[in-house]
């Protein structure tokens, strides 16, 4: 670029130099001319040079710039890969997270897993204690007595594909019984079972005893041997509709034996604006085998309780066939409760096949706002309190009245009659603990204890109370 700006300039000297020459013979320029020409050359030339620096510059600028830009692009792709990796790890931690147990707490560590596993620990003890009091002169079995009612340990859970499980045992006075011992699966509306479970007879035998309103269910549902049976069962639940069947043997503690019966319940359960409807009715049969026997008798509303003033004792059957009715409405702090069952038992040789009876009324109410009974599939379900101890309430408070009748007469068998009244106050102070006190007084016809003057018409009084938790 500087050799081309001297060249230039010697150009133009030599021009102006030349130029007197060739208008010598014509005009000759004057010395002013000259200088004025050499004047224009030098800032020609200065200007130039100022050119030549600027673009120096500008060059100098442009390379800073793309070194800056290369800089920038550098950074820009290291961010970007410091962000794929920062998203790769994202992604790791929560697909990390997700696949990783949850713990939820419902009375203990409900432990759970993304890909459907879960496992809860189950349990519950039940402390009762009370009096039974019949008359003297019966020489029965009364006065004060305390009882282990139910000390149930246990687990249930799920399983990938739709698969349950559920194991309780009872130690309650030292003595190791199997309750519940289910296998269980679910396709839909369908749930299968097999183990040993409770039959599909009765809303009052169905429902837990963690959520019964009395101390001890119904009368008839431990007289008409209401048990927990080896089997395979299936429940049909859609809507409004449950219906439920089952082929069983017997009790685990049983087998083997050549015992089967058969079991079938059907359920309505709309809702009526806020209020909760329970419509239902169940038949069974049960084959008892040959040369069996059995008998149907109860205890008077507590467990703890060594007599039966009602008996039927022992006596021939081939089968039993039962059936029962159910309903039931739950709307807000009232509830109330009708249920029948009737139960036929077929004997050999000609004779009366006798047909006995139970049921029961119930109402109950509670005093405290906002609480009412629970209900859920077809049975009675956990209360919760509105407002529980340790939450600034009192907990829920529920009174309950009930009529229950048991009639063990007919076709010659003479088991008495038992007609009972009972009150019951329940407390629960928050939705895994209850306190429960009942009495009740029971009249009987032809019970198995007469008095000293050969009366088997009488009353007998009892009243307990309960402590319960459960997990």
């Amino acid at each position: 670029m500087k050799i081309y700006t001297v060249l230039l300039a010697a150009t133009a000297l030599s021009s102006a130099a030349a130029s007197p020459a060739i208008a010598h013979d014509r005009q000759p320029t004057s010395t002013e001319q000259l200088e004025e020409l050499r004047a224009q050359m030098e800032a020609l030339i200065a200007r130039v040079d100022q050119l030549e620096g600027e673009l120096a510059d500008a060059e100098a600028q442009a390379e800073a710039a793309n070194a800056a830009a290369a800089e920038a692009s550098a950074a820009a792709l290291a961010a970007n890969a410091a962000a794929g990796e920062a998203n790769e790890t994202a992604i790791a931690a929560k697909t990390k997270a997700e696949s990783a147990p949850k713990i939820a707490f419902k009375g203990t560590p409900e432990i759970s897993t993304s890909g459907g596993w879960k496992f809860k620990p189950r349990g519950r003890l039940q402390y009762d204690t009370g009096f039974v009091s019949a008359p003297s002169s019966t020489a029965a079995d009364d006065g004060w007595d305390t009882d282990v009612r139910r000390a149930r340990l246990g687990f249930s859970g799920d399983m990938p594909g739709g698969f349950g499980f559920k194991f309780e045992i009872d130690v309650a006075n030292s003595d190791l019984a199997v309750t519940d011992a289910i296998i269980s699966y679910e396709a839909g509306d369908v749930d299968l079972s097999v183990g040993q479970f409770n039959n599909f007879q009765s809303l009052e035998e169905l429902t837990s005893s963690l959520h019964t309103s009395f101390i001890e269910r119904a009368a008839f549902t431990d007289a008409f041997g209401f048990v927990r049976r080896v089997g395979v069962g299936a429940t049909y639940g859609s809507g409004d509709v449950l219906v439920q069947a089952g082929l069983f043997s017997d009790n685990m503690d049983e087998l083997s034996n050549n015992e089967w019966s058969a079991d079938g319940r059907v359920v309505f359960m709309p809702k009526l604006g806020d209020a909760q409807l329970h419509l239902g009715g169940s038949v069974h049969y049960r084959e008892l085998g040959s040369d069996a026997t059995t008998r149907y008798r109860q205890r008077p509303l507590v467990g703890f309780a060594n007599d039966r003033f009602i008996n039927t004792g022992n006596f021939s059957a081939e089968s039993e066939f039962s059936y029962g009715l159910e309903s039931a409405i739950v709307s807000g702090p009232l509830h109330a409760v009708v249920e029948g069952h009737w139960m036929n038992a077929s004997r050999p040789d000609m004779l009366g096949d006798p047909t006995f009876f139970g049921g029961y009324a119930e109402v109950g109410y509670f005093l405290t706002s906002g609480d009412t009974r629970g209900y859920k599939g077809g049975k009675f379900d956990r209360t919760k309190p509105a407002n529980p101890v340790g939450e600034g309430g009192i907990g829920s408070i529920q009174i309950n009245a009930r009529y229950d009748r048991l009639d063990l007469n007919d076709a010659g068998i003479i088991g008495g009659t038992q007609d009972g009244y009972f009150l019951s106050l329940v407390w629960k102070p928050t939705d895994y603990t209850m306190l429960l006190a009942n009495y009740g007084k029971l009249d009987y016809s032809d019970a198995v204890f007469p008095t000293a003057s050969g009366s088997t018409d009488y009353s007998v009084d009892v009243f307990g109370m309960r402590a319960q938790i459960d997990f």
